[in-house]
């Protein structure tokens, strides 16, 4: 039973993120869309700790993401936040090489999603 209510509040969780997604420019939307898919994937089978910690920073990210979709109405304002440094001791070399790919591809004046609105 506590297993059945663990795997809603996940999925519940990863809809409500991709849902919050669609707010982002389109470009921001399919790297974000990508990053969560595959970020929900590979932690699928993973210790409790590790779970709890996963679960309390995905929490964060669709609290601050929402905050400012609702800040911003529809107006294209400032998305994200500073990511503090005492938040790297507690990554792992993946995580931070993760980290800096999704920095380069986000920055990029030519993003490799190169996706065009419907403007029809």
């Amino acid at each position: 039973m506590a297993q059945s209510a663990h795997v809603s509040k996940v999925r519940s969780l990863y809809k409500r993120i991709l849902l919050l997604h669609r707010f982002l420019p389109i470009d921001l939307r399919a790297l974000g869309d990508q990053y969560v898919k595959e970020e929900f994937r590979r932690h699928k089978r993973v210790s409790l700790p590790e779970g709890t910690a996963f679960m309390t920073e995905w929490e964060n990210y669709k609290d601050t993401l929402q905050t400012q979709v609702l800040e911003s109405s529809g107006q294209r304002g400032n998305l994200g936040t500073a990511l503090p440094e005492v938040k790297f001791k507690d990554f792992q070399d993946e995580q931070i090489g993760q980290l800096y790919e999704l920095m380069v591809e986000s920055t990029k004046p030519n993003r490799q999603f190169d996706i065009q609105e419907d403007t029809k």
